[in-house]
């Protein structure tokens, strides 16, 4: 079997199926690919999770450094669209991992589109910060333990009609006022907030 049709055959798998490949599996299929090809494999996969499954049994113990982009999407209310994650129950913005050889406005906005359904434009996307340090520790479920450097963005523009994925249990707008304790990212919407007092 060819790499085209091994990278065919991992994209029709399902993302628990993607997730337990095994360590030998990986490596045999790695060693076969041209850097290109691994390439396509990583974002068919997502980037973490295929660099975690690079590292063999030190996969839960190595601390990951990863780059990423998250949303502050406001309605014509001024509310804030937060989503209850699936694996901690937790409210936070729309955000993920940037992809081997993505720009970080192409992580925003493919993000938005795959938590959301939401389609954003490039000349929408508004910088807020960059949001770096000890506030980007995400210790997950499974043992893993990532540093982010999150680029944040503010979307005020938007088309498409709210639809969720597995990764969220719900999705919905918030007054400002009235957003919920149990945060993900309480480090995110605070940068937000404090952005939004500053200008008023």
């Amino acid at each position: 079997m060819d790499s085209k049709e091994i990278l065919n055959d991992i994209k029709k798998l399902s993302t628990e199926e993607k997730r337990n490949i095994s360590y030998e599996q990986l490596t045999e299929i790695v060693n076969q690919m041209t850097p290109d090809e691994i390439i396509k494999l990583s974002n068919i996969i997502g980037y973490p999770v295929f660099a975690r499954m690079c590292m063999g049994e030190l996969r839960h113990k190595f601390v990951l450094l990863q780059d990423g982009a998250a949303a502050i999407i406001l309605n014509d209310k001024g509310q804030i669209l937060l989503q209850r994650r699936a694996d901690r129950d937790k409210w936070g913005v729309p955000g993920g991992c940037q992809e081997l050889g993505e720009r970080i406005e192409e992580t925003v906005i493919r993000e938005i589109k795959e938590e959301t359904n939401l389609e954003v434009l490039e000349k929408d996307l508004e910088l807020i910060a960059l949001v770096t340090g000890p506030s980007r520790r995400n210790d997950y479920p499974n043992g893993d333990v990532v540093i982010n450097n999150t680029a944040l963005y503010c979307v005020r523009n938007y088309t498409g009609e709210l639809k969720w994925d597995e990764e969220s249990k719900e999705i919905k707008f918030f007054d400002i006022s009235n957003i919920p304790e149990n945060q993900n990212d309480p480090d995110l919407i605070e940068t937000y907030l404090k952005l939004k007092r500053r200008k008023s």
